[in-house]
Parts: structure tokens; C-alpha cells; sequence
């Protein structure tokens, strides 16, 4: 059985550069993280997740922040797809000049029917857990925040004022097949990471998304990287001058990439990404017959088995 997940090459309103991504479990769990469509591209997108979304029984959104570069078009997401399992940090932020998208933020944050507040440890039904239903779960784990944290506090305290977002984000893990663990850190500020890296418990990885698109604000400190060791790292939509690249690492960068997909295997994850011209990283194996319709074939990357 194979996964899909894709990074999305995207910007909000403001043409500040965006979030969002989409994860086809290999059972009968679908898993959006974040939300950046605009008019220009909304239906396309929209659309293609409409179709990797059939067939599945399970579908939640999980918003890792209210920034407006990761929740712009929620509303037209919604209404789209009809989002009935909204999954975020439990927060009360404000914003003095909301805009659509962050006030439809706030009405999923709030109905009680829909939230799912993160926690670490947390667990549900599907997400982390299944039942004799038997549609598998979403081995989704959630390594951040802890409520009572000072530093976290803090940051919603920052959020509740309007303030600032970022380092509300949960920390959240994915064993998207077996054998593959992804990670996603929202726009976790590496300040904020720094304070905060006795709380969490590091898992060895295989990809990890880099928090605050892969910007130097967000860098993640050589003593966590050491112990994650991932095999790849994605560097997100950014300027090129507040980027990161991660020396010493194997990286594909969304700039330069476009779309990103991985189709994942528990022996291989096979890269497309949307750009024509996008080099053949030397760090990728190269398998003829990878052709899945995600665009153009970069080459495979090896999982230990």
C-alpha cells in the first residue's frame, strides 16, 4: 500500500508565500494541514483535492495557526469539501482587522461539534487510534504543546492580544506508511524551539518539513536535527534571502521545486515535483516506471527497511 503527500506551492492574498498540504493515507483516512487558496487557483486546487479525497471515510483539517498565509480560503475550502473534523491548539487569538478567512477560523475554532483541541499525547478515534470499524488510522501524533508550559502560555497569551501566531503550532508527526515518518511544525520560531526542546520527546525521522517555511527564523537548532536525522528535508515557500538551506542535509527546496509530491512506500518515497527545469537532486535513486501523474519524476529516496 502507498501514501501521497503534497506540498503545495502557494501564496495568500498579500502574495506573502503560504502553507498547505495534503496527506492520502494508504487506508481510509484523508488529512489536510493548512489552508492557502486564492481566486486564482482555488478551484484548480480544490478540485485535485476533491479527487484524492474520494473514496475515503475519514477526512479531518488540522490548522496548525491563524496566520493568514495558512488559513486564507478556508472559508471557500469548507465549502468545497464540508469540513466536519477541525483539528487546532485550543486558543482564543484575535485579530483587530480580521479578515474573511480568519473569522471562518475562528467559527470552526469554536463550534464545539467540529474541534478537536492538540495536546501532546492526545489521541481519537481514526486519527491515532482505530476501532472494529477497521478504517485504520492516520498514525498522526502530536509531540506539542503542553498546556500548562509557561512558554506556551505565553505564546497564546501573545495570540489572545493579537499580537502574534507562529509559536502557537503544534509539533505533529505522521507514520504515513510504514517504515516512513514524516514532520510538520507549523511556523514554530526557533527562539521559541530552543525553550522548549526539553518538553519534547525527538523521534528519529524520515522528512521533515521545515518549520516557518524553511526561514532562518525558524531553524532548528543542529542538537534537535542530530537526533531527528532526516533523510529530507523539505525548505518550504519563502524569500530566498530569509531561507535557511540546511547545510550539510539533503533538501528540496518549494522556491525552485514548485508542487511537491511524495508518494510513499514503506521501502521508497518517490519525489514529483510541478517545475520543469528542477534538477535531479545526486542524493535520489533513480526508478524507471514512476510515472503516477504528480508530475515530473526527480527520483526516489530509500527508506531503511
Amino acid at each position: 500500500m502507498t501514501a501521497v503527500v503534497k506540498s503545495f506551492s502557494v501564496f495568500d492574498d498579500h502574495n506573502k508565500p503560504g502553507d498547505m498540504f495534503y496527506i492520502r493515507h494508504s487506508n481510509s483516512n484523508f488529512t489536510i494541514i493548512d489552508c492557502c487558496v486564492v481566486q486564482e487557483n482555488r478551484e484548480k486546487i480544490c478540485r485535485e483535492i476533491l479527487t484524492e479525497m474520494s473514496g475515503k471515510d475519514i477526512v479531518r483539517f488540522i490548522s496548525t495557526h491563524p496566520d493568514e498565509d495558512h488559513i486564507c480560503g478556508l472559508d471557500y475550502l469548507d465549502s468545497k469539501i464540508s469540513i466536519k473534523n477541525f483539528y487546532c491548539v485550543k486558543n482564543n487569538a484575535i485579530k483587530q482587522n480580521a479578515s474573511d478567512s480568519f473569522k471562518y477560523y475562528c467559527k470552526l475554532r469554536d463550534n464545539s461539534s467540529l474541534a478537536f483541541y492538540l495536546y501532546k499525547g492526545c489521541t481519537r478515534l481514526w486519527m491515532n487510534k482505530n476501532n472494529e470499524e477497521n478504517y485504520g488510522s492516520a498514525e498522526i501524533n502530536c509531540l506539542w504543546p503542553v498546556p500548562n508550559n509557561q512558554n506556551f502560555k505565553g505564546a497564546l497569551d501573545l495570540a489572545a492580544e493579537g499580537k502574534a501566531y507562529n509559536n502557537i503550532s503544534p509539533i505533529l508527526i505522521c507514520d504515513v506508511v510504514e517504515n516512513c515518518k514524516m514532520m510538520w511544525m507549523g511556523d514554530l520560531e526557533k527562539d521559541f524551539v530552543e525553550n522548549i526542546k526539553s518538553e519534547v520527546e525527538w523521534p528519529k525521522i524520515d522528512v521533515l518539513f521545515a518549520p516557518h517555511h524553511g526561514r532562518e527564523s525558524g531553524k532548528l537548532p543542529e542538537e534537535i536535527l542530530s537526533v531527528l536525522d532526516p533523510k529530507l528535508i523539505v525548505i518550504g515557500e519563502a524569500e530566498s534571502e530569509h531561507l535557511n538551506y540546511y547545510q550539510g542535509y539533503n533538501t528540496i527546496t518549494q522556491n525552485s521545486a514548485g508542487d511537491i509530491v511524495l508518494v510513499c512506500s514503506c521501502s521508497r518515497v518517490d519525489v514529483f515535483v510541478s517545475s520543469n527545469g528542477y534538477r535531479r537532486p545526486s542524493f535520489l535513486s533513480w526508478y524507471s516506471n514512476c510515472d503516477y501523474g504528480y508530475g515530473n519524476y526527480i527520483g526516489s529516496l530509500n527508506l531503511d527497511c
